[in-house]
């Protein structure tokens, strides 16, 4: 249930520190376990109150921020003095370690309802010259990995397909991303990794959507694949969305980069559905102006019919022009 701070009063027992001492006691560890008492109390999360202190007390400006090969997006909290701009490159301080991230956003309560708040954390600094070349080294480093990765694979005979290896900025650790149909004891890989770059290792074992995420370029559109841009999860798409749509049925037509039916079918199915309920079903009988008809067929975006007259002709007409449905035919 979302709960509303408005003022600084929605927290009693704060409103009546001095400012200096709100700030010292944000910053003790007890703090903390009143916190997580408080919003258990009253049936808040954490996140929701972490939120509103930033913005009424220490006014820690907070942005989404999209970051990892896998384009993970999250809760960040600046300083008080930076102010981000959306496409702007910082380095931000994660679970994982140090990494690369990209703003997108202020965040509010509407941007952030659908994220989960361990996947944030604190912007670090603007990306600067040398980080940037520093980010051109790791790239270099990652092919390297890649390359010795696969030669491991390869010796030790098993069972998987390497897709990617992401180190993130800090290099605190390097995460190797693998296809695998089966279970694979891959504990003798990352022995052999950790004592070849002397970091931790994580492997991830994905699926055919997220290798698209991670390797694919362009749609059939001709615009880059939505799993590598806008998408931060993938929702399953049916073969009735297709049908609905009235879209080809041919699987190397409706099919993407993943070889899975195209997440793009999913965009307007709701709107589909929406304007389907509005018209008579096939096979009802109509009445219009011009006398009775069954109704053969939809086009539902331009909300027509498809129907047969009772001297057996076929014509489209608009839904508008429907003045009774009787029922079944």
């Amino acid at each position: 249930m979302p709960y509303n701070f408005p003022t600084l009063t929605a927290l009693p027992a704060l409103a009546t520190l001095t400012a200096t001492a709100r700030h010292r006691f944000l910053c003790t560890l007890r703090f903390v376990k009143v916190l997580r008492r408080f919003a258990h109390d009253i049936g808040v999360e954490a996140c929701q109150i972490r939120r509103a202190l930033n913005r009424t007390i220490i006014f820690m400006p907070e942005y989404i921020l999209r970051y990892g090969s896998l384009r993970t997006l999250g809760s960040f909290t600046a300083r008080d003095a930076d102010r981000f701009t959306r496409n702007e490159q910082v380095l931000a301080k994660t679970a994982r370690g140090v990494e690369l991230a990209e703003v997108l956003c202020e965040a509010t309560d509407h941007t952030s309802k659908d994220l989960q708040p361990e996947l944030g954390g604190r912007i670090l600094r603007q990306l600067g010259t040398a980080d940037r070349e520093q980010l051109d080294q790791l790239h270099q480093t990652e092919r390297k990995i890649w390359e010795f990765c696969q030669d491991q694979i390869e010796k030790l005979q098993l069972d998987m397909r390497l897709i990617d290896v992401e180190q993130v900025f800090g290099r605190e650790r390097i995460l190797v991303y693998y296809l695998a149909e089966n279970r694979v004891d891959f504990r003798e890989l990352v022995k052999i990794l950790a004592a070849e770059f002397s970091t931790r290792i994580e492997m991830r074992q994905i699926g055919v959507r997220d290798e698209a995420k991670l390797v694919a370029d362009y749609g059939d559109c001709g615009k880059p694949v939505c799993c590598n841009t806008h998408l931060s999860e993938m929702p399953p798409v049916s073969m009735k969305m297709a049908k609905l749509q009235k879209a080809t049925l041919d699987p190397s037509k409706i099919s993407g980069r993943c070889g899975r039916l195209k997440c793009c079918l999913r965009y307007e199915y709701e709107t589909y559905q929406e304007l389907k309920q509005e018209l008579p079903p096939v096979g009802s009988a109509i009445v219009t102006e011009n006398g009775r008809g069954k109704v053969l067929g939809h086009e539902i975006l331009a909300r027509q019919l498809l129907i047969q007259t009772e001297d057996m002709r076929k014509i489209m007409i608009h839904s508008d022009e429907v003045l009774s449905v009787i029922g079944k035919s």
